[in-house]
């Protein structure tokens, strides 16, 4: 058994690999652009940025990826969501992958464009509506995934159900680490897979360096749900910032930008991203997927290209 072949729409990376894209800057040009450039689909994290910022995300990920495939990810809870999409939209972009809500608008917006819309979805009655609004594929997201989730049930319980519901691809996510749970799910009908934890770990991700120890220190009694001012639970790694949330002393917000369409105000979640990402662990949140911890190393990202490629191609075999 080959690895599938990935196409959606006009766009048919070389290998059927999509690095999620991770909100508040973890995500950005350099991973995105140097994904696409060794044959997967890069994603760009919008959610978190500014217009001005993502346009420029997009033409720097551009330069890197030569004829490669980029995407971005734009969560539909995002207060500037529209704005957000239509900034991309403008760009030409690729693929939009979103998800944490649905949007029918985002359909009619991208009419007649060369831009796809791929949601994110947790449930075949998902799938099923995404296909009809005009979705040429979707990602089928377990809750093995790091960050929001919209399921509490395993991707390999999901998967097969969304299959047998939708004509369109399905791309698999949550938990991936290596190229042997790849195979599983390829064995299992996915036409894809999407991988976010796995390229935190990389060269090219631009978080601070003190994100990527927490990730390479991290025990599976580590990983935790936290409840999120999303209204979705959230995966994380547990720090001080955690067990703050866990005896219920959130740090109160500071002020609200109103970046969320609806927002419990418990805590700032994006301000919590922002500090993790910069550096302050301990007065941040680490989204992690569930299997972070079987990852031991930093790689340039071509070398994680390379070695899931080669294990999943040896597994499948």
């Amino acid at each position: 058994m080959k690895l599938p072949q990935l196409r959606i729409g006009p766009y048919a990376p070389r290998f059927p690999i999509v690095q999620g894209g991770m909100a508040v800057r973890v995500s950005t040009s350099g991973l995105a652009g140097e994904v696409a450039r060794c044959g997967g689909i890069g994603v760009i994290g919008a959610t978190g940025m500014e217009l001005d910022e993502l346009r420029e995300e997009i033409r720097s990920a551009r330069k890197l990826a030569g004829s490669g495939v980029i995407g971005v990810n734009i969560m539909y809870a995002a207060g500037i969501f529209s704005e957000l999409v239509h900034t991309a939209l403008e760009e030409k972009i690729d693929i939009i992958f979103t998800g944490a809500g649905f949007s029918r608008d985002i359909f009619k917006w991208a009419k007649g464009s060369s831009t796809m819309i791929v949601p994110i979805v947790s449930s075949d009655r998902a799938a099923r509506l995404s296909e009809r609004c005009g979705a040429l594929a979707v990602v089928a997201e377990g809750a093995e995934a790091g960050g929001h989730l919209g399921t509490d049930r395993s991707i390999k319980d999901i998967l097969p159900e969304i299959l047998r519901e939708v004509k369109i691809p399905v791309i698999a996510a949550g938990g991936i680490s290596n190229g042997s749970d790849m195979a599983d799910l390829f064995k299992l009908g996915a036409h894809g897979v999407q991988l976010a934890t796995r390229f935190v770990l990389s060269k090219e991700c631009t978080v601070a360096d003190s994100f990527k120890q927490t990730m390479l220190r991290s025990r599976p009694e580590d990983i935790t749900l936290i409840k999120s001012p999303v209204g979705l639970p959230g995966r994380a790694i547990r720090n001080a910032f955690v067990e703050k949330l866990e005896r219920n002393e959130p740090p109160k917000p500071k002020k609200c930008e109103k970046c969320l369409r609806e927002c419990s105000h418990v805590f700032c979640i994006v301000e919590a991203l922002k500090n993790a990402q910069k550096g302050d662990i301990d007065n941040g949140l680490v989204f992690s997927g569930q299997n972070v911890s079987k990852l031991k190393e930093i790689l340039p990202v071509a070398e994680i290209m390379d070695q899931l490629v080669s294990q999943c191609s040896t597994a499948l075999a």
